[in-house]
């Protein structure tokens, strides 16, 4: 079933995910829906507005494809590399003058992808393996970072959902 009346986690497994990453590929693709519909024709000028002081849209579309990087990264069980920790330094930052929502929701679309194509070759007996975290290498497992980047990416949309209702109703 396909049926996008349903949200993703109704419409039935998600082909080639392992079973125990469902939920994980449910809530990864729930939220790409959420985002391109919600960005749909954004305007430019209001994309790195910070109503009342609260993180700007396009902070959270960058945060987004971040979080779902690094953590997956680290659920590999590798280090982050340079150029993820300079993003992760910019991501308050627009990555041109003339940047559009669009932009930034095409490369969120891309690290869902991604990160799609990682769930799919993660072995299940693997779920519990211990992962480190950051340069302190904090204890973690496969499934609590993939979990994480799931429920992380969701939490930012929450906020995503709200700061673009705000600054929509301003503008109109």
């Amino acid at each position: 079933m396909t049926d996008k009346k349903y949200e993703v986690w109704l419409r039935g497994p998600i082909e080639h995910i392992p079973a125990l990453l469902q939920p994980v590929a449910h809530a990864l693709l729930q939220t790409r829906e959420e985002v391109n519909t919600l960005m749909e024709d954004f305007p430019a000028a209001l994309l790195w507005e910070k109503p009342a002081g609260v993180a700007s849209p396009g902070f959270h579309l960058q945060h987004m494809k971040g979080v779902i990087d690094r953590l997956l990264t680290y659920a590999r069980g590798e280090m982050l590399n340079a150029d993820q920790l300079q993003y992760l330094k910019q991501e308050e930052q627009p990555p041109s003058l003339s940047c559009k929502a669009i932009e930034l929701v095409e490369q969120f679309n891309l690290q869902v992808s991604k990160a799609l194509a990682q769930l799919s070759a993660t072995d299940e007996a693997a779920l519990t393996s211990a992962r480190g975290v950051g340069r302190a290498q904090l204890p973690s497992t496969v499934l609590g970072l993939l979990v994480h980047a799931a429920e992380h990416t969701q939490r930012h949309l929450g906020q995503l959902l709200v700061t673009v209702r705000i600054l929509k109703s301003k503008q109109a």
